[in-house]
This record gives structure tokens, sequence and C-alpha cells, in this order.
């Protein structure tokens, strides 16, 4: 009986995780390359707990990889995709990293980890910033951009938790949501 108590807490938890606090609060990134190419995408669902982000990709080196939101909306991979920023903060001179002190960022994710094959499958919630309109918002008139770095956080080291390089870029499109005229989300992930 305990059990299945466990069960069914377990289940109603997830499906609350999972369920938008409205449908005004989605968005998409496509995640390419160095080369250009697509190799993979992320969504995003304000829930009533924060923000669902989930991402998929593939062609990455297999192990640990920092994942984290850039303060622009842009992945030009002329640029080594350094267009997209440094990683999110809304607090000027916050420290990056779970483990500085007075860190982490807003934009600082858990890294990730790529299978021998090279495919990444990751799920996580964020309350540091929002999918709305208003201060925590990452849609501010430059945008946002989710970056796939080469090695993982080590959440201390400073400006970027010796994450190196930048594989993959994914601009951060709302495609649900305030100023998203209907049919605009279809036309811009074409």
């Amino acid at each position: 009986m305990k059990s299945s108590i466990r069960v069914l807490s377990a289940s109603l938890l997830a499906a609350t995780l999972a369920t938008p606090v409205d449908a005004a609060s989605q968005a998409h990134a496509k995640l390419i390359a160095l080369s250009g190419k697509q190799i993979g995408q992320a969504t995003f669902v304000q829930t009533s707990h924060g923000v669902l982000i989930e991402i998929t990709a593939r062609g990455l080196p297999p192990g640990a990889h920092a994942v984290m939101i850039h303060t622009t909306a842009s992945c030009d991979p002329k640029t080594r995709f350094t267009s997209a920023g440094p990683d999110l903060s809304f607090e000027p001179g916050k420290p990056h990293g779970y483990l500085a002190k007075g860190g982490p960022r807003a934009g600082d994710l858990p890294n990730q980890f790529a299978a021998a094959d090279g495919t990444l499958r990751a799920s996580m919630i964020t309350g540091a910033f929002s999918l709305g309109n208003g201060r925590k918002s990452i849609f501010d008139r430059d945008g946002a951009s989710l970056i796939v770095h080469a090695r993982a956080d080590d959440y201390s080291g400073q400006p970027d938790g010796n994450s190196g390089a930048r594989l993959a870029c994914g601009t951060i499109i709302r495609t649900v949501g305030p100023g998203v005229r209907k049919g605009a989300s279809r036309r811009a992930h074409k």
C-alpha cells in the first residue's frame, strides 16, 4: 500500500512539474554546431515550479558538458558562438558557478552528459529565469541563447567554470506567449 502511494505521489509530482502555468510561456532553440549544421534542439516550458528545459543533441564528444544560458540571441559560428555573450546574470558582478561564493548566475545550469555515441538527452528545471515578461525574463531586447560547452563546468572557476570551447548554440525563440503572433512560431522554425 505504501509503495502504491509513493508511486502515485511521484507520478503526480512529475505531472505537476511538466504542466505549464499557462499556454503563454513556451520557447524553442535549434542547436547548431560550429559547422552551422543543426545537431539538436531544446524546448522550454514555464511550469508552476520554474522553467522545464529538455535538450536532445547528437555528435558531441562523450562525457560531461557544461550547459548555460547566455545573454544574447545570436549563434554565429564564425565567431565560435562568442556572439551569444557571457552566461546570463540579472545581477552585475555576480560570480559564475554553484560552488562560487555569491553564485550562481541565472544562466548557470547543471552539467549534462553525452553517451558513448555522442547523443545527449537531458531534462532539468530552473527557477532562475522565466519565459514571460518582466525582470527575470530571458526575452529582453537582445534575447538569449543556450550553449553546450566542450567540457564540464567546475561550478566555481571564473568566468565560465573552465568549461572550454562553445560546441553548440541555439537561439531561444518564444513560440507561445506575449508578443508572438498566431502562426509566427511555425514560420520561425521552418
